[in-house]
């Protein structure tokens, strides 16, 4: 599937829950093909501490299965620090395709200024740089984290936030993501890049409950 792939859409599922009494549930996302057909199916795991004390710095495992409910991807988010003031324990992530073996790491960089990432192969070998705006807030407007080469000169794709409208954005946490990269790039890599949309959601975009 990935192979033929240069754009991948991910939408965050409603939960009627935290729409109507403000509590966190479990995420779920739909991963489809630019056509907007569904081809894999993600579930959030954790546990009810994680979600509603540290929203969006919690750990996680999300398990993204293919339409016959087989896991094919595993993302794994220990419980790790979201200031700058801690740059020696920033956020990381570790991707299995298939489950079980490494596929890659999201590593979050330390910047006075910007949101910035590397993406490592299963070796930890740096691949490619995501750079977010100086701004996520993203009002009437889609945000744009670049996808960039390693000297962070040349961008070659981006994992954009859509803006979903006045009901969602006021409402619910839910989120539709589109990752944009070459359609040459590693398999193993473009299924770490949705591992880095998903900590991109939960750092940027996942709102805090009672303002923790």
């Amino acid at each position: 599937f990935f192979k033929q792939l240069d754009r991948i859409i991910i939408h965050q599922q409603v939960e009627l829950l935290e729409a109507v009494l403000g509590t966190e549930t479990s995420s779920k996302y739909e991963i489809k093909n630019h056509l907007g057909q569904r081809v894999y199916f993600a579930v959030e795991e954790n546990d009810c501490f994680d979600r509603n004390l540290c929203s969006p710095i919690r750990s996680f495992t999300i398990r993204i299965a293919d339409n016959t409910g087989r896991e094919v991807i595993t993302v794994n988010r220990p419980l790790r620090c979201n200031s700058c003031w801690f740059p020696c324990f920033l956020q990381e992530l570790e991707v299995q395709s298939p489950p079980g073996t490494i596929a890659g790491y999201v590593v979050q960089n330390w910047d006075p200024f910007l949101p910035k990432f590397t993406v490592q192969n299963e070796s930890k070998e740096d691949v490619l740089k995501i750079i977010g705006p100086y701004a996520t807030c993203g009002c009437f407007e889609d945000v744009d984290f670049e996808v960039k080469a390693l000297n962070e000169m040349s961008t070659i794709g981006k994992i954009s936030k859509y803006w979903s409208g006045f009901v969602n954005n006021v409402f619910t946490n839910t989120a539709n993501f589109g990752i944009q990269v070459p359609v040459d790039l590693d398999v193993r890599i473009k299924a770490v890049m949705i591992g880095a949309c998903f900590l991109i959601d939960l750092m940027f975009f996942e709102k805090s409950l009672d303002g923790l």
